[in-house]
Parts: C-alpha cells; sequence; structure tokens
C-alpha cells in the first residue's frame, strides 16, 4: 500500500490545491464533489482534481491517508481541509475564502 501513500503525497504536495473526487472537475460523477467543484470554480481556485474512481487503491488509500472515510476531500498546501460538509459550511462563513488567501491561494472576489 506504501505505492499508493507515495502518489497521494506526492499529488498533494505538487499542487497548492487538490481535489480528491469521484469524477473529474469538467465531469463529476457524484453531487458531493460536484457540489465542491462548484465551490472552488465559483471562488475561481486553479485546483487539480484526482479521479477516485480511476483506481481502487486510491480510493481506499486516500481514506486511510487523510483518516476521513468519505470523499471528495480537499487539500490546501498539503493539509487536508475537510469533505463536502465542512467545506460548505466554510464557504458559507466565509471561513473558506480566508483559509486560501491565509495559505497564499489567490480568490476572486474575496475581501
Amino acid at each position: 500500500m506504501t505505492g499508493i501513500n507515495d502518489y497521494i503525497e506526492n499529488e498533494v504536495k505538487s499542487s497548492d490545491v487538490v481535489l480528491f473526487m469521484k469524477g473529474t472537475p469538467a465531469f463529476p460523477q457524484c453531487g458531493f464533489s460536484g457540489q465542491v467543484v462548484q465551490i472552488l470554480d465559483y471562488l475561481g481556485i486553479d485546483y487539480k482534481g484526482v479521479n477516485v474512481l480511476a483506481n481502487d487503491d486510491l480510493r481506499q488509500g486516500i481514506k486511510e491517508y487523510s483518516n476521513w472515510p468519505t470523499i471528495p476531500q480537499l487539500y490546501v498546501k498539503g493539509e487536508f481541509v475537510g469533505g463536502c460538509d465542512i467545506i460548505r459550511e466554510m464557504f458559507q462563513n466565509s471561513e473558506l475564502q480566508s483559509h486560501l488567501v491565509e495559505k497564499g491561494i489567490t480568490v476572486k472576489g474575496a475581501a
């Protein structure tokens, strides 16, 4: 299983914002992944989507990596931020926008 952890680690560290999701940003394959994509797109965030459906090891591995049972999972600057409910709540409270700005990520329309 170390190979998949190395892969995840590399993905998380090589892009500032990474979304492990079902499907792709252009074609999300679950409602929760779709919601997070909409939020990130709305904020104009430059992010990388990683399709966990492409690989069973990855789908299981990401849950173990983050110790979080569900997908999607959002990482910012190598840190796990949360899943759909957390991201949606943070977005509605403007916490997500502040968190991204603090981490040096450009957010469209952020104060």
